[in-house]
């Protein structure tokens, strides 16, 4: 089972700047392509940002494209998302998630997930 403790939520100002990390408990880091979630309340779990096993590929989806940045350091088990231009539709519940296999825009959604964080509150007040 791997565990993946996610850090780095807060409260930030709106157009303010966040760096979630998430730290994999085992070495087989390097084997999974990582997501970052998001769920706000009221609203379904969406998948925000993701990264390919090596780090050299990755999809965003349209609400963040341009402000968040996922990237990964294998030799640190971490992935991590940096915001940035934050806004207060952008306050939510952060997940990291793990996948094993191959990067897929087509298995990005919750459902395709195999090991979950807790997740991290990120506040963005206006």
């Amino acid at each position: 089972q791997v565990q993946l403790p996610e850090s780095g939520g807060g409260l930030v100002q709106d157009g303010g700047s966040l760096r979630l990390s998430c730290v994999a408990s085992e070495g087989t880091f390097s084997s999974y392509v990582m997501v970052w979630f998001r769920q706000a309340p009221g609203k379904e779990r969406e998948n925000v940002a993701a990264i390919s096993r090596s780090g050299g590929s990755s999809i965003y989806s349209d609400s963040v494209k341009g402000r968040f940045t996922i990237s990964r350091d294998n030799a640190k088990n971490t992935v991590y998302l940096q915001m940035n231009s934050l806004k207060p539709e952008d306050t939510a519940v952060y997940y990291c998630a793990a996948r094993a296999g191959l990067l897929s825009a087509r298995r990005t959604s919750k459902d395709d997930m195999d090991y979950w964080g807790k997740g991290t509150l990120v506040t963005v007040s206006s």
